[in-house]
């Protein structure tokens, strides 16, 4: 059984799939550094990254399959599925055999779970658009705490660079330890740990503490449903709403 190893990064990813072609190999399985367990059973190719490589797959995906297909490669492995690397091998094969009708294809069941991959990474996209909270703190920046399902930090970038054009803020992502940092500019992805957070402000905390008064005094204790709230908000984002801490 043959076994292409990439060192987890998206270029690596696409560099895999070009030497499988390239080479005129058929891996059984492509797969991250990280998600590797060793099989005695197993070949295994370690792909060593090679970003011109990658940018001829990401060309020929736009040019022959669709930029719908780029979007769901992506989502796909950002969405850290241990079979994501396989996945999307996989359905560029098939992809470039049937062009941009391969996404009508979800009889196949490699297309059916790019699709739903896909599908459930945007949904968290859009979720988290409503359920980032933002709190002042020094140096004049906003900082907004996640631990979305999902690798989408720099998917939530550009949102929130669009509106909240005029403030310098972070968005952290907690559990994978990097964030989206904007400075009226632009913004970058960079590692940032729990010690990187500024301390909040004394106005920000104020304001928090007002906030919670006011999200409780409005609430109507005989219209209480907590089942709803839990349906309409799920549970493992409370952790970062202000209201709920």
């Amino acid at each position: 059984m043959l076994i292409y190893v990439y060192d987890g990064s998206f270029e690596g990813l696409l560099t895999a799939v070009f030497e499988a072609f390239y080479r005129k190999e058929r891996p059984e399985a492509v797969l991250s550094q990280s998600n590797l367990q060793q099989d005695l059973f197993a070949s295994y190719v370690y792909i060593k990254t090679d970003p011109a490589k990658s940018d001829r797959v990401y060309a020929s995906v736009w040019k022959k399959i669709s930029n719908e297909a780029l979007e769901n490669i992506y989502y796909t492995f950002l969405s850290e599925d241990p079979d994501a690397g396989t996945l999307i091998y996989r359905y560029l094969k098939l992809g470039w055999k049937l062009g941009r009708k391969v996404d009508d294809c979800l009889t196949d069941d490699t297309v059916f779970r790019i699709m739903d991959i896909s599908r459930k990474v945007k949904n968290e996209v859009h979720l988290m658009t409503g359920f980032v909270r933002f709190r002042r703190v020094e140096g004049d920046v906003y900082y907004s705490s996640i631990s979305p399902d999902y690798n989408i930090v720099e998917l939530l970038a550009p949102h929130f660079a669009d509106r909240l054009m005029d403030q310098k803020w972070i968005i952290h992502d907690v559990k994978r330890e990097v964030a989206a940092l904007y400075n009226m500019k632009q913004w970058i992805i960079s590692d940032f740990s729990a010690d990187d957070v500024p301390g909040a402000t004394e106005d920000e905390k104020l304001y928090s503490k007002l906030w919670k008064r006011f999200f409780t005094t409005l609430e109507i204790p005989s219209r209480s449903n907590p089942k709803l709230q839990r349906q309409l908000l799920p549970r493992r984002y409370w952790d970062h709403l202000t209201e709920k801490w």
